[in-house]
């Protein structure tokens, strides 16, 4: 059985224009609403992992159903949100400076790390949300041998963190750059 896991193409959401606090979640949502750049084409092995996966899986966002969509025409996608992007917090304090958008996801994400949650689940319920999403892969693995899930960066992360811990054999750790596949596999 195996279970690989891929992050979703470049999100088409490219305005990096330098943004106060208040205005990164706004950012965030216009990432989370917009589909991907179509690539000519994929890392090495990334569209034969998908060709011979038997179920092809994804968050409820758009950016990973575009990305399964464009790696399989013609293959059904299976969407869920429980393998959805760990959301940033909210900023705790209205600070006037602008900087850019990948600058405040760092930031956010660090505080995030720290322990910091505000409207958004904290690490340990992201870690339990994974690990449900982990068992769920391995269910799928199960009755269709080969799973893809097509999901994001740092949930990825998390899940196979799970499958390891669940048996699993694999890389170290997951791959976080796009289109890029990991896999895990397990030998009963």
């Amino acid at each position: 059985m195996e279970i690989s896991l891929i992050r979703h193409g470049k999100s088409q959401q490219t305005e990096n224009s330098r943004i106060t606090s208040q205005e990164i979640q706004g950012w965030v949502k216009k990432y989370d609403t917009s589909g991907v750049f179509k690539v000519d084409h994929y890392p090495e092995g990334t569209s034969e992992k998908v060709a011979e996966a038997n179920l092809l899986v994804t968050s409820h966002l758009k950016r990973s159903i575009e990305s399964a969509n464009l790696l399989h025409q013609q293959m059904k996608v299976f969407s869920d949100p429980l393998f959805r992007e760990v959301e940033l917090p909210v900023f705790p304090w209205n600070w006037r400076v602008k900087i850019r958008p990948n600058s405040w996801a760092i930031i956010l994400r660090c505080l995030w790390y720290c322990g910091y949650a505000k409207e958004c689940e904290s690490l340990a319920e992201a870690r339990k949300r994974a690990k449900q999403a982990a068992i769920q892969l391995v269910n799928y693995a199960e009755e269709y041998h080969s799973v893809v899930l097509v999901g994001h960066g740092f949930f990825n992360r998390l899940v196979a963190e799970e499958l390891k811990k669940m048996g699993w054999k694999g890389n170290r750790k997951s791959s976080t750059r796009h289109w890029e596949y990991t896999t895990y596999s397990f030998s009963t």
